[in-house]
């Protein structure tokens, strides 16, 4: 494959033709969010270091037919788990579809190429729901109360009480909240409008937060240094937020968990509270309810609870003497 379909960065250059408005790898990718970018360029790399050892970059995806992507598939379904396997191929056809947009590649040759077949499979879900003394021993190491404490209460509360996402955690304003119906209304992912009610006491502890923060305008989380004053108008990186959860775990004596496992279980909680699976994903912002269910972290035994409360019409046998 590697003669027919790799042409370098630096001959395409030269031969005046292919800058990256015209590279549909790199239309593709800047059509996704920040945060989307870097996991699907490095699908992208996958693919390019696959079946020709260079950088995606260098790779010329316009010359790439129904035999490649075939191939592509073969391999990867050997190698990655479904999941992973669905997410770069996902990519490819993202990309080759760009192809076909800019007039690189016939709607025939388009057509054959994206047609293959997801792996199938399934895997365990990924992440976990943590326990509700998880979450409160989480915040009672915040109940020192120094600024950055407040910061983190704030933090916990967005994700365990309202399901945000980490960006939309970091990308919230003072504006985006109502303390008055302790509602958040902001842009997430995919540009879409979203208006997010918190559960129970999570509002409080975003309300203790502001009292700390103040009240000027600006990102709602706030950076704060190590001599813990706040840094005004420095809102916090999507990865900081990685960075205090594991800070937090480690304080709390909790088994490490990720942002995404805030929202995982916000999710898991309506569920198992009872809410209609349309409320879940209006409140978590998912469009699809099939993406909702992978989010359900609900434990084992609330499915042997239900087991066993079925009647099933057996008698046990008694042994015969």
């Amino acid at each position: 494959m590697n003669e027919l379909i790799v042409i370098k960065h630096r001959e395409l250059e030269r031969k005046g033709y292919l800058p990256l408005d015209q590279n549909p790898a790199a239309v593709y990718l800047a059509s996704l969010s920040a945060s989307s970018r870097r996991p699907q360029a490095q699908a992208l790399n996958t693919i390019s270091m696959m079946i020709a050892g260079v950088s995606w970059q260098d790779l010329d995806w316009s010359r790439l037919r129904y035999q490649h992507t075939a191939a592509i598939r073969a391999q990867l379904v050997t190698t990655y788990a479904p999941k992973t396997a669905n997410r770069i191929l996902s990519a490819l056809r993202m990309v080759l579809k760009q192809g076909w947009r800019l007039g690189q590649i016939h709607a025939e040759d388009y057509a054959r190429a994206i047609d293959i077949s997801p792996a199938i499979g399934q895997n365990l879900p990924a992440g976990r729901m943590l326990s509700r003394e998880e979450i409160t021993r989480l915040f009672v190491s915040t109940e020192a109360g120094t600024k950055a404490d407040r910061r983190d209460a704030a933090i916990l509360a967005l994700g365990f009480g309202a399901g945000m996402r980490r960006e939309e955690i970091v990308n919230l304003k003072l504006s985006d909240y109502d303390p008055t119906r302790a509602c958040l209304e902001f842009v997430g992912k995919r540009t879409k409008e979203r208006r997010v009610y918190m559960a129970g006491q999570a509002a409080a502890a975003v309300d203790d937060w502001i009292k700390a923060r103040g009240h000027g305008a600006g990102p709602l989380i706030l950076a704060v240094n190590k001599a813990g004053a706040i840094r005004k108008g420095e809102k916090l990186n999507s990865n900081a937020i990685y960075h205090i959860l594991t800070r937090r775990a480690l304080h709390a004596g909790v088994d490490p968990f990720t942002p995404h496992d805030m929202r995982r279980t916000f999710v898991s909680d309506l569920l198992a509270a009872g809410l209609d699976e349309l409320l879940v994903a209006r409140q978590s912002g998912h469009s699809d309810l099939k993406t909702l269910r992978l989010y359900d972290r609900r434990p084992d035994e609330a499915l042997q609870q239900a087991m066993r409360a079925i009647d099933f019409p057996y008698k046990r046998k008694e042994e015969k003497k």
